[in-house]
C-alpha cells in the first residue's frame, strides 16, 4: 500500500524555544499525499500546547481557537499541490513546550466541502534534542543481593522473619464465613486480574499451602498480622480490610519469592505487624481529558489495591468532558461526554474528528464503586465546580445568565466556563445533580473542585455584579466589572483572593456545601475552596495542590488536608527535564526518587498535624493519549506515594523500595525498553 492511500496528508511539528532576541517558533509543516491539489481547506490541531489567541501566525492565519483545539487557514488564493507542504510558524504559545508530548498528538484537515481528511502526525521535534522518546514504565531490576529478605510494598510497620523454606507453589486460603471469608474471596478476584496465570492461589489438591484466619479484635481496623510455620502462615485482623491487606502482604511475599529464588524467601518462621500512618491513601483519576473505560478503571483500583491505597479521586468533570450519567439532565451525557468536528465540543488534547468520549452508566458506576470496597477502597466523586464547566454550560446554556455580556477566560483557554452563583437555575441544577450522586456513592463524600476560577469570571454577569454589590458594596462591584473582557492570567491559574470572584465563588460555596451537608455527606475541594473562609471545617476536607506551606497554612486554620502539591504527586508531571520524557513541566518534574523521598508534613507544626489526613497522587490526563506514557508517568510512582501514605517517614529506605518496587504491577504492561 502506498503512502497516498494509506493517508492523504502528513504533519511534523518542531519547537524552537526562544533565544538572542528571536521569538519562540513553533512550526507546522502540512504535507499532501493525496494526489489532488487543495485549496480553501483548513488544519486542524490538538494535543496539550495551546497557541495564544494573540500569537503572531506566519505563513497562514488562526482560524480559531478552543484552548489546545487550533484551526489554521491557508492565505486567499493558496494551493497545495500534490507531494508540496505547506508551513506555518507560531509565535506564541500559552506556555513554552517543555517535553515532546507537549506537542500537537492530533490533526485533520477540513476540506472545501466541508469533508474531513485524516492526517498522520509525528511527534513534535525540538531543535538540539534528538534523544530516543521514552515510553513505558521504567524498569527497576531487582538487585543479585536485596536489602531485605521478603518483598513487601509499601514496607510493614514491624518484620521479624526467619529463613526461608521450600517455596510454596500457591496458597490454600481457609477462611470459614465472616470478614476473613470476604476478603478472600477479594484477594482472589484480585489476584486472578493482576496476575492470571501465576497459580497464587491453589487447592490443597494442587499443593497449595495453607493460610489460616484468626479474628483478632485488639488490631487496628486496617492492621493484620502473620505468622509464619513451616506448615501454615495464620493472618491475624480485627475486620475484612486487614485481612485483604494481610492477604496482599503474603501474595508479595510469595511472588517475590518464586520469581528471584535465593533473593526472596518465604519464612519458615517469624512474624509480620502492621497498619497505616494515615488514614487516607489516594489516587486520583481524570477520566474528563482523556476517558478511560469501566475495564480500565476496574483495573486501576487492582492496582490501588496491591499497592494498599484506599481512596479513589473519581475526576468526572471538567471543561472537556461530563462522564456520569444523570437522570435528570440527560443533554450532559448526549452532549457533554462526547467531542469530535462539528459538536458542541471539538477535538481536544488528541482526541480527533470522530465523535470520541463517552460516560459511565450508573450501573456501571456500581459496578466500579462495589469493586473499590470490596478491595478495601472508598470512592469520592469529583463534579468540578463554579469553573471548569464548558462542557456543562453547552450542554444546559439555560444555566447561564441571560444577561450576560463580553468574555473572560481560565487558564486552559475555554472561555465563560463558570457556573453562576447568582443565577438560582444554578442551584437548582447543582441539587439534582447532587441528590443522584448521593445515591451512587455510598461514601458520602463529594468534592466539589472549586479549583482555578478566573479573576474576571462573572464580570459580565448582571445577576452576578448584583449579588456583588450587596455582598460587598458597590465599589467591588464596580472594579469586578472592570476585569470584563479583560486577559488575566498570563503566567498561571490566577490568584483570587480577596477579589470579587473570590467573594462570589465564597457564597456559591456555602450555600453547595450546606446542601450537601443536608444529605449527611463531607464536602471536598481543592485548596482555593478555603478562599472566603465561609465553608464549615468540620464537614468539609482540602486537597492542598501547590505547595506544602500553602497546606500547612490551610491545616493551620483548622482546614483538614490531604496533601497533593503538583511538584511530587501530581503524576503527570514528567520524571525529568529531558525534552524526551514525556508528560506536564509546569509544576517541574519529579522522578521516582523526588516523589519517594518527599516529606508530605515538613515543617509542619504539631498542631497543624492534627489536620493531615494523608497523601494523594492526582492522575491529570491532558498528556495520556497513549498508554504508553500513563504507565510511564504513572508507575512506580504511584507506589512510591503508597508507600508514604502507609509506611513512617523513619521505617522508609530508596535503597530497598527501589529494589521491591519492580515487582508491582502496572495497568497496560508497557516497560520501556532503555531509561
Amino acid at each position: 500500500m502506498t503512502q497516498s492511500t494509506r493517508v492523504p496528508f502528513t504533519l511534523q511539528t518542531n519547537w524552537i524555544p526562544a533565544s538572542d532576541g528571536q521569538a519562540l517558533a513553533y512550526t507546522l509543516t502540512l504535507t499532501n499525499h493525496s494526489g489532488k491539489p487543495i485549496e480553501n481547506f483548513r488544519l486542524f490541531v490538538s494535543g496539550p500546547a495551546r497557541i495564544d489567541p494573540a500569537a503572531t501566525v506566519e505563513g497562514g492565519k488562526l482560524a480559531m481557537r478552543l484552548s489546545n483545539h487550533s484551526g489554521f487557514a491557508p492565505d486567499a488564493g493558496f494551493m497545495l499541490a500534490p507531494g508540496s507542504s505547506w508551513k506555518l510558524t507560531a509565535r506564541g504559545l500559552s506556555y513554552p513546550l517543555r517535553h515532546w508530548s507537549d506537542g500537537a498528538n492530533t490533526a485533520y484537515v477540513e476540506l472545501a466541502d466541508g469533508s474531513v481528511a485524516p492526517v498522520s502526525i509525528s511527534p513534535t521535534q525540538a531543535k538540539g534534542d534528538n534523544a530516543p522518546l521514552k515510553k513505558g514504565a521504567a524498569v527497576f531490576p531487582v538487585p543479585a543481593t536485596a536489602p531485605v529478605t521478603v518483598s513487601i510494598v509499601p514496607w510493614p510497620k514491624k518484620v521479624a522473619v526467619g529463613a526461608g523454606q521450600p517455596v510454596p507453589e500457591g496458597l490454600d486460603l481457609r477462611a470459614e464465613g465472616g470478614p476473613a471469608e470476604k476478603a478472600a474471596a477479594a484477594f482472589a478476584d484480585l489476584v486472578g486480574h493482576l496476575f492470571p496465570a501465576e497459580g497464587i492461589l491453589r487447592p490443597s489438591a494442587e499443593n497449595g499451602f495453607p493460610v489460616a484466619f484468626e479474628v483478632s479484635p485488639m488490631l487496628a481496623h486496617a492492621g493484620y498480622s502473620l505468622t509464619f510455620a513451616r506448615d501454615r502462615v495464620t493472618v491475624r485482623a480485627a475486620l475484612e480490610t486487614g485481612f485483604l491487606y494481610g492477604l496482599i502482604t503474603l501474595g508479595q511475599i510469595l511472588r517475590g519469592a518464586k520469581k528471584h529464588k535465593g533473593i526472596f524467601v518465604f519464612p519458615a518462621s517469624g512474624s509480620i505487624e502492621d497498619e497505616p500512618q494515615s488514614g487516607w491513601r489516594g489516587c486520583h483519576l481524570d477520566v474528563s481529558r482523556q476517558f478511560y473505560s469501566s475495564a480500565e478503571v476496574s483495573q486501576l483500583l487492582r492496582v490501588m489495591a496491591w499497592n494498599k491505597l484506599n481512596r479513589f479521586h473519581w475526576h468526572l468533570s471538567d471543561d472537556e468532558g461530563w462522564r456520569v450519567e444523570i437522570d435528570a439532565f440527560p443533554e450532559l451525557t448526549q452532549i457533554g461526554a462526547w467531542r469530535g468536528h462539528g459538536l458542541p465540543l471539538p477535538p481536544l488534547l488528541g482526541s480527533g474528528p470522530q465523535k470520541w468520549g463517552g460516560y459511565y452508566s450508573k450501573a456501571a458506576i456500581r459496578e466500579i464503586v462495589a469493586l473499590g470496597q470490596n478491595l478495601g477502597i472508598e470512592t469520592v466523586p469529583e463534579i468540578d465546580i463554579p469553573g471548569h464547566c464548558y462542557a456543562v454550560l453547552h450542554s444546559l446554556p439555560q444555566l447561564r445568565d441571560p444577561g450576560e455580556t463580553g468574555e473572560y477566560a481560565s487558564v486552559q483557554g475555554f472561555p465563560n466556563n463558570c457556573l453562576n452563583p447568582a443565577h438560582e437555575t444554578t442551584y437548582t441544577f447543582l441539587e439534582k445533580v447532587i441528590d443522584e450522586l448521593v445515591e451512587l456513592f455510598p461514601f458520602k463524600t463529594i468534592h466539589v473542585g472549586a479549583d482555578e476560577v478566573p479573576l474576571g469570571a462573572w464580570s459580565g454577569s448582571p445577576l452576578a455584579l448584583a449579588m456583588l454589590e450587596k455582598l460587598a458594596g458597590k465599589k467591588a462591584a464596580d472594579e469586578h466589572a472592570k476585569r470584563n473582557n479583560q486577559v488575566t492570567n498570563l503566567h498561571g491559574a490566577d490568584e483570587i483572593e480577596g477579589s470579587g470572584t473570590a467573594i462570589l465563588q465564597a457564597e456559591f460555596l456555602r450555600r453547595v456545601q450546606t446542601y450537601i451537608a443536608s444529605k449527611g455527606c463531607v464536602t471536598g475541594g481543592w485548596e482555593e475552596a478555603a478562599h472566603g473562609n465561609v465553608i464549615d471545617k468540620g464537614k468539609t476536607y482540602l486537597v492542598g495542590w501547590r505547595n506544602v506551606a500553602v497546606s500547612a497554612a490551610l491545616a493551620g486554620e483548622g482546614y483538614d488536608i490531604v496533601v497533593s502539591p503538583g511538584q511530587r504527586y501530581y503524576l503527570d508531571m514528567a520524571n525529568g527535564v529531558a525534552w524526551s520524557e514525556p508528560g506536564a513541566g509546569w509544576a517541574g518534574w519529579s522522578g521516582p526518587r523526588e516523589t519517594y523521598d518527599f516529606d508530605p508534613v515538613e515543617g509542619w507544626t504539631d498542631e497543624q498535624k492534627k489536620h493531615f489526613m494523608g497523601v494523594q497522587a492526582c492522575i491529570w490526563s491532558e498528556s495520556m493519549t497513549d498508554r504508553a506514557i500513563f504507565d510511564r508517568l504513572v508507575f512506580p510512582r504511584l507506589s512510591a506515594v503508597a508507600e508514604t501514605g502507609w509506611t513512617k517517614s523513619d521505617a522508609k529506605s530508596w535503597g530497598r523500595f527501589s529494589a521491591l518496587v519492580g515487582l508491582m504491577p502496572i495497568l497496560y504492561g508497557n516497560w520501556a525498553t532503555e531509561g
